[in-house]
């Protein structure tokens, strides 16, 4: 991530902390459920690059959104899947670096049929 700094020194004096080297062989991965806003943002994981897309939704995305009334209604295979701004059909078999996946990549995912509290 660049810095646009307003004097030439102020990008000396900073450590930039979440660079990947600091996540020892990890890639950090932000994950948000679209239109379920009792998650007012993405959360954040460092993730193993080499870590199957699959594992990425049992082990770690269902989990940490399972307290959500719609969680358990979440049809896996009918989901709508962005990674880093584009549309993506993730192959759950597939390593995250596979599918396209890196540090500080950004994964949208939305549940058709299910659109957050309101519709619970």
């Amino acid at each position: 991530m660049t810095v646009t700094a307003i004097t030439p020194d102020y990008v000396k004096h900073i450590e930039i902390r979440d660079i990947q080297q600091n996540f020892h062989g990890n890639i950090l991965v932000y994950v948000h459920w679209e239109e379920h806003l009792s998650f007012c943002s993405a959360i954040a994981f460092p993730l193993p690059p080499a870590m199957p897309f699959g594992a990425l939704v049992s082990d770690v995305i269902a989990p940490h959104y399972a307290a959500h009334p719609d969680a358990a209604k979440v049809d896996w295979a009918a989901v709508n899947w962005m990674i880093d701004g584009e549309k993506a059909t993730p192959d759950f078999g597939k390593s995250l670096a596979e599918n396209g996946m890196h540090h500080k990549s950004l994964v949208r995912f939305w549940t058709p049929g299910l659109t957050g509290r309101a519709a619970s």
